[in-house]
């Protein structure tokens, strides 16, 4: 059940993730705290969930095997979606299923946050459309020929559009997630939460 001063964060993982992709933005709000008590015993005001396409296993670049207890269909009440990129993007481009949860997802104004070549999900499910973007610096191109009318911006870590905050590669989704995190709860829970994890934010 999601406490109503909680806003719940989803993330996608499924075969061929980069693990720091999701691993990062998960560390952010699961160890964000209002204050500095980071006992255990307190909770994120943010906390995160892990899901796939189907719930089981998962097989992530360079190997590392997850299971993942919630399906796209099993989970309610997020507040906004973090897609990761990696090798398995592509397949997960062309699965109609999860094409057609994003759209509604977006109808029913979930805020999603893509790192990586997770943007090229959002670009292939139509959700790029006009929007100001980035992603990896290797795939800036590649975003651009999936959705052209999109603006792609080369030299921001992220961009935040509103309802829509996109990342460049891999650790650029934990600044993303900091900046997320700051526009909810305030500069004192992001800069607190940094300073636990002993991560130097970077500029946009």
């Amino acid at each position: 059940m999601v406490r109503e001063s909680e806003r719940r964060v989803g993330i996608l993982v499924f075969d061929g993730v980069e693990v720091l992709d999701f691993a990062g933005p998960f560390e952010v709000f699961s160890v964000a705290r209002r204050g500095s008590d980071h006992s255990p015993d307190t909770v994120s005001p943010c906390p995160p969930v892990l899901m796939a396409p189907q719930a089981g296993n998962v097989c992530t670049t360079g190997g590392m095997n997850i299971r993942v207890d919630h399906s796209i269909d099993s989970v309610c009440g997020l507040h906004a979606l973090v897609i990761p990129g990696g090798y398995g993007v592509r397949a997960l481009m062309g699965n109609p299923r999860l094409l057609d949860w994003l759209r509604a997802s977006a109808v029913e104004s979930l805020l999603m946050m893509s790192v990586c070549t997770g943007a090229g999900v959002l670009a292939r499910a139509g959700l790029l459309r006009g929007r100001r973007v980035t992603t990896h610096h290797r795939y800036l191109d590649w975003l651009s020929e999936l959705e052209p009318d999109c603006e792609v911006v080369a030299d921001q870590r992220f961009v935040d559009a509103g309802d829509l905050i996109t990342a460049g590669g891999i650790s650029a989704g934990i600044d993303a997630a900091l900046h997320l995190l700051e526009r909810w709860e305030g500069t004192a829970v992001a800069e607190e939460t940094a300073r636990y994890m002993e991560y130097r934010r970077q500029p946009v």
